[in-house]
């Protein structure tokens, strides 16, 4: 099997290969290496490669390892701690900052027998539904290269996409999961809020939650498995399931009750043609398998959610500038940043008080609850990934000093649909059901009721097997 179809199969497959013998891990993490040196000077999704480290530990899984995904390559989207890897969070003011530990979903995928090979890129703190930081150059999308993998897990995207991993780490504050999902033609879940443990840095999180970047549905429930649960001090968690994920996303269910709408919760924002076309398709496939799809809009559009979301994101995005600064010894300058993150940094220390941050996280609970109330009559609702076609790289700049903020106002009508979810905490799903007539993909959003991430996945798995994706890939090779 040639190099780039091997690292394209299922992670779950790979992991099979390994334990029969039909590979060594050795032999798959070289192969994962050998695809990273000849593809990444065009796409450009690594930020560390961890090239010796990787095959040594390799070298030492044999066949008869207990864990799952032994052997198996995976890379680590570069705003969470590798002991020994820099980590830079995209932004230049972190400078050579080296993680002394490893984060709790780093110890945990590493506990599952997968084999970290290097590091991946994000837009500058974060912030934006793009990965082109002025720290590392634009990541390129494996489709077409002149276009954005999505952000902010955009290098994570782009490696699996391409084929020089079969799955990635990735995180979602705003849709930053689901977004390079749906522009890479991948799958990717955000679990519901305190499902997974963000020690040891912080006890909760109130919008970010980690997760991975598949090929697979059973890989993402497999994984999602293996990553959940509290660890000893956290504030806040999310109920255990009655069962693996996995064991319930195999079970095909039947009669569901399904909401679609394509009013996106943000006023004003256009949906491209083919992405409502491809939503409306998606709804006959879900009626053709026996589902009850009801088209309804929720009342989601209200004038302050963008305003709200900011004063909540903003101070998110702050305090790991404030956390270098403590490291730097020294207050950020604007030659440290980006135009956009000094001016968000700005609006932080100005403009947003303690008490306008408690008050956008009141308002914004309570504006969660009418959402989920709304929901739950249904079993799920179908929605649009992203209202638009991934977008040429630099529509959403990060650095224009006359209009900072523009890429962050650009970025949201792009991505309307993704952040009421971290909003409502909810978990929520792209699926890479459908591709434009440029061969471009179009993901396609399930949101799913609150802590119930395995009825999700089931009705995701189903859509797979009806609608199978596993065979497309992007037409590049160097």
């Amino acid at each position: 099997m040639p190099d780039h179809d091997l690292l394209r199969s299922p992670a779950t497959e790979l992991a099979a290969k390994v334990k029969s013998g039909e590979i060594s891990a050795a032999e798959l993490v070289e192969t994962s290496l050998r695809r990273i040196e000849e593809l990444d000077p065009q796409i450009n999704a690594f930020v560390e490669v961890m090239g010796d480290v990787a095959m040594a530990e390799a070298g030492e899984i044999a066949t008869d390892d207990p864990r799952p995904f032994a052997g198996v390559p995976i890379a680590i989207k570069n705003n969470r701690a590798v002991a020994g890897q820099k980590l830079t969070m995209g932004a230049k003011f972190t400078g050579d900052f080296t993680a002394g530990h490893d984060t709790n979903v780093v110890t945990r995928l590493r506990e599952a027998g997968f084999v970290i090979v290097g590091t991946t890129t994000l837009p500058e703190w974060g912030i934006v539904p793009t990965s082109e930081a002025e720290l590392f150059g634009p990541t390129h999308n494996p489709w077409d290269l002149s276009r954005t993998p999505g952000g902010s897990s955009g290098g994570s995207g782009a490696a699996v996409a391409a084929g020089m991993v079969p799955i990635a780490h990735a995180n979602d504050g705003g849709g930053s999961t689901r977004i390079p999902a749906s522009c890479n033609g991948l799958v990717g879940l955000k679990p519901q809020r305190g499902r997974i443990s963000t020690a040891p840095e912080v006890g909760e999180s109130f919008l970010v939650t980690d997760g991975v970047l598949t090929h697979s549905v059973e890989d993402t429930a497999k994984v999602l498995d293996l990553i959940s649960g509290p660890v000893v001090g956290d504030a806040s968690w999310a109920p255990p399931p009655a069962e693996p994920f996995a064991d319930t996303a195999a079970r095909e269910p039947q009669g569901l009750r399904i909401a679609m709408t394509t009013k996106p919760p943000l006023a004003g924002a256009e949906i491209d043609p083919q992405v409502l076309a491809a939503t409306r398709a998606t709804a006959e496939l879900l009626t053709s398998l026996g589902h009850e799809v009801v088209e309804d809009d929720p009342d989601w559009q209200r004038p302050d959610t963008m305003h709200l979301f900011t004063a909540l994101f903003g101070p998110a995005v702050c305090s790991q500038i404030a956390m270098m600064e403590v490291v730097n010894g020294r207050a950020p300058t604007e030659d440290d940043m980006e135009s956009l993150s000094w001016a968000l940094w700005n609006l932080c220390k100005n403009e947003i008080d303690s008490v306008q941050t408690m008050g956008a996280g009141f308002l914004l609970q309570a504006f969660s609850r009418q959402i989920v109330m709304w929901g739950s009559q249904y079993d799920a609702v179908l929605t649009p990934t992203l209202a638009e076609l991934p977008l040429p790289l630099g529509t959403m700049s990060t650095t224009d000093r006359d209009n900072p903020l523009g890429g962050f106002t650009r970025s949201s009508s792009f991505t309307p649909f993704t952040a009421v979810c971290n909003i409502s905490g909810q978990p929520a799903i792209s699926l890479p059901l459908h591709q434009s007539t440029e061969g471009l993909p179009i993901g396609m959003q399930l949101i799913g009721q609150p802590a119930e991430e395995g009825a999700l996945l089931a009705l995701a798995a189903q859509l797979e097997s009806a609608a199978p994706w596993i065979d497309r890939t992007p037409a590049f090779q160097p």
